[in-house]
């Protein structure tokens, strides 16, 4: 019988989750887009678009932006170009967001697994997030 064993806490410092990066074309582009949908703006760019992030109020965690020479956007749901991560955001009034996420530059994505309870979006980098409405109570 093959038996593991029980792994041995660390000496070192507790890790904490900082956040994610998502590769893109221009950082700070996709930053400023992310930021207007969430309201949460951005905590810090460089001017040329190399590395940007935002962070929702009141907390530590991140979402990055990085640019990548020769990027290539996801493609998505074939994963011929695998997406790697995708974001997914609560929000209040889901046709409302939709509304906001296409005027900043989004657009919907044709296959749409969650029907009408969710809603697959492609950001300006061709990145797929979801705008999903409030969780059901009780």
């Amino acid at each position: 019988m093959a038996t593991t064993e029980t792994a041995q806490p660390s000496q070192a410092a507790p890790v904490t989750w900082a956040g994610l990066m998502l590769d893109c074309p221009n950082a700070k582009d996709l930053a400023a887009f992310y930021g207007e949908l969430t309201g949460w703006g951005v905590g810090g760019a460089d001017e040329e678009g190399a590395w940007a992030f935002l962070s929702p109020p009141g907390t530590e965690i991140m979402i990055g932006f990085q640019r990548v020479e020769s990027y290539q956007p996801p493609s998505w749901p074939d994963q011929s170009a695998p997406q790697q991560v995708h974001l997914d955001f609560r929000v209040a009034d889901l046709d409302a967001s939709i509304s906001l996420a296409e005027k900043l530059g989004a657009t919907q994505a044709e296959f749409q697994p969650g029907g009408e309870r969710w809603r697959v979006l492609l950001d300006p980098a061709g990145h797929p997030f979801c705008l999903c409405p409030p969780a059901q109570e009780g």
